[in-house]
């Protein structure tokens, strides 16, 4: 993945916090193909001491100072889930490229909004679904696409957390900044990479169910991002889902941030069955698993390669850029995933299977 032109590409990065900084840390090592050159923060300080740790030259005041810079290209927006919507059509509408971090919205009617203006500007839109371009996902994206798995009819997915709630009474816990919890947080990377690997087919219909049991008593809290114990938590903590296909396959997910689940489930997993084989992905391993006559044999898939998933989606998106190509995990992708992400909200809420059109 390489890019097709020799220019490199100016990057302003906005959110200056832990996946701000893996961003910039990305950048900063893709040498001739891009030039990290501003980045802001809502708490300038952070933003100041990641411009000396990146040397990064511009600390912009502001979001929007950043985004009206003539100086940049493209942004990355690496902020709460609120704010992906705006900022990234501001800078659509400033005309720079944007590398935005996932859920590529709050909620579907946001993520709309993002495709309308991306069509409108003709500007690249990626969704930087980094799970899409590790070595294991790409070798087995091969094998399917070779035909060693036949047609997908279902498929199993999931990320079961026993004790993970990130930031209690954070943005992460508060659903007007979030749009949810590890549905939206890590639900979508699964429900995502499925898809992908499925061949992208569209959702019909959800049935789904979400829990609160022990975010809103304090239990179950995680490592990641930094407590607000006077703040608030009204998003879910567990997640399961049944979507129906356009293709006749379904697409079961199961997702917690805290939970008495076993352990062997703590790793994100996929289990692919097609009517020739069959693959499942547990953590960093996946099996191939077909019928030779009467016998189940199954074989060990190996990663493609060990380069960094990150560095790829980077250079990913410099490519769609410099070639005007749609990028893998493009805006209509993000789309998709915030629609099935909403209705399974909404079939929780309502108790009933939720139809989804597509005209």
């Amino acid at each position: 993945m390489t890019t097709t032109s020799t220019s490199r590409i100016r990057f302003g990065v906005i959110g200056a916090g832990a996946i701000g900084a893996v961003h910039m840390d990305v950048l900063n090592k893709l040498g001739e193909a891009a030039e990290l050159c501003a980045v802001t923060d809502t708490y300038l300080p952070l933003a100041e001491q990641r411009a000396v740790e990146y040397h990064i030259p511009v600390v912009h005041s502001s979001p929007e100072e950043l985004i009206s810079d003539p100086g940049l290209d493209a942004v990355v927006v690496a902020v709460p889930n609120y704010f992906h919507a705006p900022l990234t059509i501001a800078a659509l509408q400033a005309g720079k490229h944007v590398l935005l971090e996932k859920p590529m919205a709050s909620n579907s009617i946001k993520a709309m909004e993002i495709v309308q203006e991306q069509q409108r500007t003709g500007k690249t839109v990626m969704i930087a679904q980094q799970m899409r371009f590790t070595g294991l996902a790409r070798a087995v994206k091969e094998a399917i696409d070779a035909g060693k798995v036949g047609r997908i009819y279902n498929v199993k997915t999931g990320w079961m957390r026993k004790k993970g709630i990130p930031g209690w009474g954070s943005w992460f816990t508060r659903k007007e900044l979030a749009g949810g919890g590890p549905l939206i947080d890590i639900g979508v990377h699964m429900l995502d990479l499925s898809l992908h690997l499925m061949g992208s087919p569209k959702p019909v219909s959800v049935f789904g169910t979400t829990y609160a049991e022990f975010g809103p008593h304090k239990r179950g809290i995680g490592t990641w991002g930094t407590p607000n114990w006077e703040g608030s938590y009204d998003v879910e903590d567990l997640a399961t889902a049944l979507i129906k296909l356009d293709d006749g396959s379904t697409l079961s997910l199961d997702v917690s941030w805290a939970a008495h689940a076993a352990s062997f489930t703590e790793q994100p997993f996929i289990h692919i069955m097609g009517t020739e084989g069959g693959v499942s992905i547990v953590g960093s391993e996946a099996t191939y698993i077909t019928h030779v006559g009467d016998e189940v044999v199954t074989n060990k898939i190996e990663p493609l390669d060990e380069v960094n998933e990150r560095e790829l989606v980077a250079r990913h998106f410099i490519d769609a850029i410099h070639s005007g190509r749609t990028p893998v995990s493009s805006a209509m992708s993000g789309y998709t995933n915030n629609r099935i992400l909403d209705a399974i909200y909404e079939s929780s809420a309502s108790g009933g299977e939720v139809k989804l059109s597509w005209k």
